[in-house]
């Protein structure tokens, strides 16, 4: 199968890295000079430094040629084509947009959260600027680029409402180590994927903080009950909440020390600024961005999200760590099902 995947990140890299083994993929970069330097090293030093490229990567800055990788093969129909989007959720419009002046097959995306100035989700984005006529999907679940790319063990979901494509991305996809699951639940797909990061954000504080175990485990079982929430009231299904996408996703993002968004909590804990923070980690965390996003939805909505808005509150209000510790466990007791 033609793959291109649009995103030379940690993860664009580290599923380009695992498709190559079976599939003819080409991995385009915005960077001539990152990716001229990426083909010539054969590693991404910038995004995913020691891991090695597979000879058989093709590596691109040309937007047109990596495009040709993919359409060229869908309309001579050689051969199953797809395009995988794996920018952040605010590349995610200016890419759509270049992409309207090509025939793609179809279009797949990685990124996760809520766009910063519109608080839509990612299917929503897609649909705006390239309509309804392309087959599109999402692909999610709880997957560090650093073990995906070693090779080692994970799951996913891929979600859309064109079932065609859902079998063609777990054919694609699905194999080695990596097992893909699907579903026609693209709104709850991306609302776990997106308030998960948020809600690391929230558990690294915890942790930074010294608080403990039960703590942890606390916030991370409310967490997933604001997922829920806002997932349904979003147009979600409650059960998707407790797959890969929901529950997976949280307890991979709040736990593991590869968690960018972790890794900010963790730095907020220790009294660090936001933007000392975030140079630091060199890479994106989709939580600080979308955590204004949601809290605002939660509003507009009537979704009661106490933990994301004492996120929003530390980042954004100025909140002191410790008088949004004592608001949360402050709260009045209530069902737990609530």
């Amino acid at each position: 199968m033609n793959i291109t995947i649009l995103g030379a990140g940690a993860w664009g890299t580290a599923l380009a890295i695992a498709l190559a083994q079976r599939h003819d993929v080409l991995l385009w970069g915005r960077n001539p000079a990152a990716m001229a330097a990426a083909a010539a090293q054969r590693e991404n030093t910038v995004y995913l430094p020691g891991f090695g490229l597979p000879d058989t990567l093709a590596l691109s800055a040309d937007f047109s040629q990596a495009l040709a990788h993919v359409t060229t093969a869908a309309q001579a129909k050689q051969s199953e084509a797809l395009l995988i989007v794996a920018s952040s959720v605010a590349g995610l419009r200016e890419l759509a947009q270049q992409l309207q002046a090509f025939p793609i097959p179809n279009i797949v995306w990685l990124c996760k959260g809520f766009e910063e100035s519109t608080r839509l989700l990612p299917h929503q984005i897609v649909r705006q600027v390239l309509g309804d006529a392309v087959p599109a999907a999402a692909l999610s679940g709880p997957s560090f680029a650093q073990e995906v790319a070693r090779g080692l063990p994970c799951a996913l979901s891929v979600a859309s409402a064109h079932a065609g494509l859902c079998e063609q991305v777990v054919a694609a996809v699905h194999g080695d180590n990596i097992r893909v699951y699907s579903t026609d639940d693209v709104v709850g797909v991306e609302v776990g994927g997106a308030v998960k990061n948020i809600l690391a954000i929230a558990t690294g504080v915890a942790d930074g903080l010294g608080l403990g175990l039960n703590a942890r485990a606390a916030l991370i079982t409310r967490g997933l009950a604001e997922i829920t929430r806002l997932g349904i009231a979003l147009g979600g299904r409650s059960e998707t909440f407790m797959g890969l996408s929901g529950v997976g996703d949280l307890i991979l993002t709040c736990t593991g020390d590869l968690s960018r968004n972790r890794r900010v909590g963790l730095g907020l804990a220790q009294g660090k600024p936001l933007a000392t923070i975030v140079t630091e980690l060199g890479h994106v965390a989709e939580g600080v961005r979308c955590a204004a996003a949601v809290r605002a939805l939660a509003r507009e909505c009537g979704v009661d999200m106490p933990i994301t808005n004492a996120v929003a509150g530390v980042l954004f209000d100025g909140d002191s760590l410790q008088s949004v510790m004592e608001l949360l466990l402050s709260r009045n007791p209530r069902e737990e099902a609530a």
